[in-house]
């Protein structure tokens, strides 16, 4: 693992914060553990996608300079949701592209910004994983992450490392689960398709539990499987390789 510390500037996400925070308290873990010290600046909010997204460009600049105020001073800004670092880190620089006094201060700040299991792996070089999960898991590979930051060996590097898991490959694994932001808002019958079909191939793997690294798919997906009476559990993989499953129940499920 990389030597010397480092301070990183946790950015929670929306859905983590009102849906999950266990995902955001695992992130921290992790981490520490890879010998990090982390802050959660208090003034972040949405990353502006959304707004992107719809076409609103005016407020998703209006975002973008808080976030970039809020972040900046930090080695590192590392989110546990491909989605919203691809957007920090990938368009951020092209919303400020004609703007003499943002523009570099939203490269430098795209330059720091990685998701949380590439930060891990390519950055830190995290090698020891203490965790267990006990159960056969399957892996969806979200749009963002995938396409615009290239994770996909580093989620499967890191879950090899679980005592007791063993992953078994989902049948279009990198295909859309439907969500897809304000995709599914704007055409819900295509997204409860592709969904379905996406609930379809998990139940196939016979796996007990399907995990991801962005909550949107999370719950997306924990959706679908509970209408369909499928019982799969649904994590994020940041709460499985933090070890943080025994008191929380999975997405989508009911407490208890």
């Amino acid at each position: 693992m990389s030597d010397g510390p480092v301070h990183v500037g946790l950015f929670v996400t929306c859905l983590v914060d009102l849906f999950r925070p266990t995902v955001g308290f695992a992130a921290v873990k992790l981490l520490e553990d890879a010998g990090c010290t982390v802050s959660v600046p208090g003034l972040q909010t949405c990353c502006g996608q959304p707004a992107f997204n719809s076409g609103d460009r005016a407020d998703t600049m209006a975002i973008a300079r808080q976030v970039i105020a809020a972040f900046e001073g930090f080695d590192y800004v590392v989110a546990p949701s491909g989605s919203c670092a691809g957007m920090i880190r990938e368009h951020y620089p092209a919303l400020f592209k004609d703007d003499p006094a943002m523009a570099p201060r939203a490269h430098h700040l795209a330059a720091r910004t990685w998701e949380l299991l590439s930060f891990l792996t390519d950055v830190r070089g995290l090698s020891d994983i203490a965790a267990r999960y006990d159960g056969t898991v399957t892996y969806h590979d979200s749009c963002s992450g995938l396409r615009e930051l290239g994770v996909k060996e580093q989620p499967r590097q890191l879950l090899s490392q679980v005592a007791g898991l063993s992953l078994v490959e989902l049948p279009g694994a990198e295909v859309c689960c439907g969500f897809g932001g304000t995709f599914c808002v704007k055409y819900p019958e295509i997204s409860d398709k592709m969904v379905t079909e996406k609930a379809a191939d998990i139940v196939a793997t016979g796996a007990d539990t399907v995990l991801a690294g962005d909550l949107g798919c999370l719950l997306n997906i924990a959706g679908k499987l509970s209408r369909l009476n499928q019982p799969v559990k649904v994590r994020h993989v940041a709460e499985v390789l933090a070890g943080m499953t025994q008191d929380v129940s999975p997405i989508g499920a009911e407490p208890g």
